[in-house]
C-alpha cells in the first residue's frame, strides 16, 4: 500500500509544489490587502465621516475577504460626488420651475408668500384683502380665503389695475381711438 501512494507523496513534497504553494499564499496576502485598499478608497468617495471610513477600513482589511463582502451591503449605494451633483440639479430645476424661494423686486432679499412688505426695504408687495386681509397676489381677481371680489390691485409697478383686466382694456383702447380720431379732426381743420 505505500508504494501506491507514493508518487503523490513525492510530488506533494517536491520543490515545485513548494514554490506553487508559497505563490498562492503570497497571491492570497496581495489578493486581501488590495480588496482591503479598495474598501478604504471606496469609503473615502461614500462617506464624509472619518470615523466611518476609519471603521469600513478596519473591517475590509480585519477580516480576509469576508470584510470587503461585509461592506458591500452597507456601503451608501452613491458616491459624495454624486450626491453633490444630484444637489446641483434640484436647485438648478427649482429655480428653472420657478420654485425658488420667493426675494424682493427691489431689493432682492428673501421674502415669505405671506408677506405684504419687504422687511428691508418697505416695498409694498402685496395688498391685503378688504375682508379677512390675507395677502392678495396682483392677478388674483378674488380673495382664494374670503371670496371677496378683489376691486383694485396693486400692480407690481405700483399703479392701480382694474379688477375686471377687459373692461380696462376696452376702455384704454375706445380712449386711445377717440384721441386719435380727434387729433385726426384738429388735423383736418
Amino acid at each position: 500500500m505505500a508504494s501506491a501512494f507514493g508518487p503523490i507523496h513525492s510530488a506533494l513534497h517536491s520543490s515545485a509544489f513548494a514554490v506553487a504553494g508559497t505563490l498562492l499564499v503570497v497571491l492570497a496576502a496581495v489578493l486581501w490587502v488590495g480588496l482591503g485598499f479598495r474598501v478604504l478608497r471606496d469609503a473615502r468617495r461614500r462617506i464624509e465621516d472619518g470615523r466611518l471610513v476609519g471603521l469600513s477600513g478596519v473591517i475590509g482589511f480585519g477580516l480576509p475577504y469576508v470584510g470587503p463582502l461585509v461592506y458591500l451591503l452597507f456601503r451608501p449605494p452613491e458616491t459624495l460626488a454624486d450626491a453633490r451633483a444630484r444637489e446641483i440639479e434640484m436647485r438648478a430645476l427649482r429655480d428653472r420651475l420657478g420654485r425658488a424661494e420667493p426675494h424682493c423686486p427691489v431689493c432682492m432679499s428673501d421674502v415669505e408668500d405671506g408677506y405684504l412688505v419687504c422687511p428691508v426695504c418697505t416695498t409694498r408687495l402685496r395688498e391685503p384683502c378688504q375682508r379677512c386681509e390675507a395677502p392678495l397676489d396682483p392677478l388674483w381677481q378674488a380673495c382664494p380665503y374670503c371670496a371677496t371680489p378683489v376691486t383694485t390691485v396693486v400692480s407690481v409697478d405700483g399703479l392701480p389695475v382694474a379688477a375686471d383686466l377687459d373692461a380696462a382694456l376696452t376702455a384704454e383702447v375706445a380712449a386711445a381711438n377717440g384721441d386719435l380720431a380727434q387729433r385726426r379732426t384738429q388735423r383736418a381743420s
